[in-house]
């Protein structure tokens, strides 16, 4: 299944928004790190700290600036009519979610694969803006069942820099890998400190 055009890849609209992204981040003082690495054109980009509805805008226009390809995925209501193709060209992928949270991860999965082309599927692990101890283990098990790479990404309001973290393939120890994921995060800090477990 061919995914349709969106915001990240209508041809017109990439050459203004790449050089707005990249003044917007200059004016604010932050540093863009990183690159998309050619393994990454399919991966599962997980996004943190998550703690702010302004984390949004600032990872829309990082996806610009660093030249990627963004998806997210969202239950198939909110694709009817009239919002479907604003939704998709948004990013978004329909998925036709069972009632349990198993089913849900597997539909994920099932749309991953029959989408073809560049993917990079925006999950933040945290699930939510507040604060937790223990993130949620469905962007890992989308990455191992579609067998794809994990890409780290980041906001840190701290030292005001976006960017992107080493590729991480996963072992199947989904404890250990995802202890490893969270310590790449710990130096970081969102947007609201307090909402932030970096341990």
């Amino acid at each position: 299944m061919k995914l349709p055009s969106t915001i990240f890849n209508t041809a017109w609209l990439q050459p203004p928004m790449r050089t707005f992204a990249r003044w917007f981040f200059r004016v604010k003082g932050w540093r863009i790190e990183g690159e998309l690495p050619p393994e990454a054109q399919r991966c599962v980009l997980i996004a943190a700290p998550h703690t702010s509805n302004w984390d949004l805008p600032y990872m829309l226009l990082a996806a610009f600036a660093l030249r990627m390809d963004v998806h997210w995925m969202g239950k198939a209501s909110i694709f009817k009519f009239p919002w479907g193709p604003l939704m998709r060209w948004l990013g978004g992928i329909a998925v036709q979610r069972g009632e349990q949270r198993g089913n849900q991860v597997e539909a994920a999965v099932q749309a991953v694969r029959a989408a073809e082309g560049p993917l990079q599927l925006v999950i933040a692990p945290e699930g939510t803006r507040s604060r937790v101890r223990e993130w949620k283990t469905g962007f890992y098990r989308i990455a191992q069942g579609a067998q794809l790479p994990i890409l780290p990404s980041y906001l840190d309001f701290g030292s005001r820099r976006v960017g992107l973290g080493p590729l991480f393939w996963p072992t199947g120890d989904a404890e250990a890998d995802i202890a490893q994921l969270r310590a790449f995060y710990a130096p970081f800090k969102g947007l609201r400190e307090d909402l932030f477990d970096g341990s």
